[in-house]
């Protein structure tokens, strides 16, 4: 036991560096309208592009590129491809719903100073590659890491983010002239930003509340329960009530 826990102490963070990374976690948000026009240093956008290309993938595939948005004319065909899918996203909702989806800002596309496209090249590592053999879509999950990466590390810097996901995937293949192997993963509008908000957005407006954790856990099967669980239900309970107010829970 006591090996162990010596093992322990040398791999885990002191508790400072943890308590950094849990609150970089609990402020990430989806940025949408706090965009500032100042430009993003060059040595900031290497960071966290690096960050983003560190990240974990299938087979050490590293099936993501980046495409870096700047110029206005880009953008603005963007921003007409949200528009048009946003419309048709609208009427998708009913009544009440739907006006109060009308409402939401959703993007910020032209007034954030960079817009990144990541993407999933499905060919890089060939046909066969290791750990993609029965699960096909884990190179489009390894460019998600890369997403979530890259917003920790923009975080961490002052930087906002917001992810658009209300278009065609095919505009913007056309848009930004992808390869036709090359899947559009994620449109990110990145930059500085006037300020944070304390709750996403959507939790804010009273779209949706964020479920119980202890809710969604299950043991050994689907609604399998232990009769043993009761102490780390209420540990979760306590994290989460910790992470509710944007307090580490360490």
């Amino acid at each position: 036991m006591q090996a162990t826990q010596g093992h322990q102490a040398i791999h885990q963070f002191s508790d400072a560096d943890r308590a950094v990374i849990y609150r970089n976690i609990l402020a990430r948000r989806d940025v949408r309208g706090q965009f500032l026009p100042d430009p993003v240093p060059d040595d900031m956008l290497a960071r966290i592009l690096t960050a983003a290309h560190f990240a974990p993938s299938v087979g050490f595939m590293q099936p993501w590129s980046f495409v870096l948005v700047r110029d206005a004319a880009v953008k603005q065909r963007v921003h007409d491809a949200f528009t048009t899918a946003n419309a048709e996203a609208a009427d998708m909702f009913e009544g009440e719903q739907r006006e109060v989806y009308k409402t939401l800002r959703l993007q910020g596309i032209l007034e954030a100073p960079i817009n990144l496209c990541i993407t999933c090249d499905r060919d890089r590592a060939g046909p066969v590659v290791i750990g993609r053999t029965h699960i096909k879509a884990m190179d489009i999950y390894s460019s998600v890491c890369a997403v979530q990466n890259l917003w920790l590390a923009a975080r961490a810097e002052g930087l906002g983010v917001g992810w658009v996901s209300i278009f065609r995937q095919s505009a913007i293949r056309e848009i930004l002239q992808l390869p036709e192997r090359i899947m559009p993963v994620a449109y990110l509008c990145i930059g500085k930003v006037s300020h944070f908000f304390d709750k996403p957005e959507l939790e804010a407006a009273g779209w949706r509340q964020r479920l119980p954790l202890e809710e969604l856990l299950h043991f050994d099967t689907w609604g399998g329960t232990d009769a043993h669980a009761d102490g780390l239900n209420a540990e979760i309970r306590a994290c989460q009530a910790k992470a509710s107010q944007g307090i580490p829970p360490v």
